[in-house]
């Protein structure tokens, strides 16, 4: 009887531990108590999304075992850097990479700051990712970040999600389709809030034209003056 029931916990632990990895622990733990998740706003948030130059064309060329091949291999190396930082990975759809800071659990002002080291590292890790069928072959990042405020909330009944809505989502998805190869783009609202330190090296890109907002002033985040990124 003991054994079973070091089983049983053994089992439950490892159920808990998959459950944490594709919902937040907060809301894992009213889902196990039948409890209803409510939707919560945020005020201020940080959004990064990602996805891989030419990945349609890299994809054409490769059978499917390989696209997932090198997908897994970008996606581990991105899981385990992301760790280090106060972050949580919402969701990967195709190439494209999402993460958040600043929820579920709020974390102040510290959110723009966490987002953009984290993606400093994101964008020299890229370089680092072998891709076993394409071995002269190098994947580059295409990145884009936004500050601003969102809604967060479980979607669905089967196979729940932890999602976000509003137009930062929205804005944060258009610096990403308007950046450029192994280039950060990021809003004036993310510019204003990584000022208060004065820790980044950011170069001001001008006006462009961003589908469904018009004109917008954006910039480039280079680099971190007193943090170097994971070797």
């Amino acid at each position: 009887l003991k054994e079973k029931t070091e089983d049983l916990k053994r089992e439950r632990r490892l159920a808990e531990d998959l459950l944490h990895q594709m919902l937040p622990k907060s809301v894992a733990k009213q889902l196990r108590k039948c409890q209803k998740v409510e939707a919560e706003n945020y005020d201020q948030v940080t959004i990064f999304f990602s996805d891989i130059v030419g990945f349609t064309s890299i994809a054409a060329s490769c059978t499917p075992l390989q696209v997932v091949e090198m997908l897994n291999n970008l996606y581990v190396c991105f899981d385990s850097r992301i760790e280090s930082y106060d972050v949580y990975k919402v969701e990967t759809i195709g190439d494209a990479y999402m993460v958040a800071s600043g929820l579920p659990e709020r974390n102040g002002t510290k959110h723009a700051d966490e987002i953009a080291k984290m993606s400093l590292d994101l964008v020299a890790a890229v370089r680092q990712v072998v891709i076993p069928h394409m071995p002269m072959g190098k994947l580059q990042l295409r990145a884009g970040i936004h500050t601003g405020p969102c809604v967060a909330g479980v979607v669905g009944y089967k196979m729940p999600r932890y999602c976000l809505f509003g137009d930062t989502v929205n804005t944060a998805s258009r610096m990403e389709s308007t950046s450029l190869p192994q280039k950060i783009h990021i809003s004036s609202a993310t510019y204003d809030a990584l000022l208060t330190d004065d820790a980044y090296e950011i170069e001001p890109r001008g006006e462009i034209e961003v589908k469904g907002k018009g004109k917008m002033k954006t910039y480039w985040l280079l680099g971190n003056k007193n943090y170097s990124v994971q070797n």
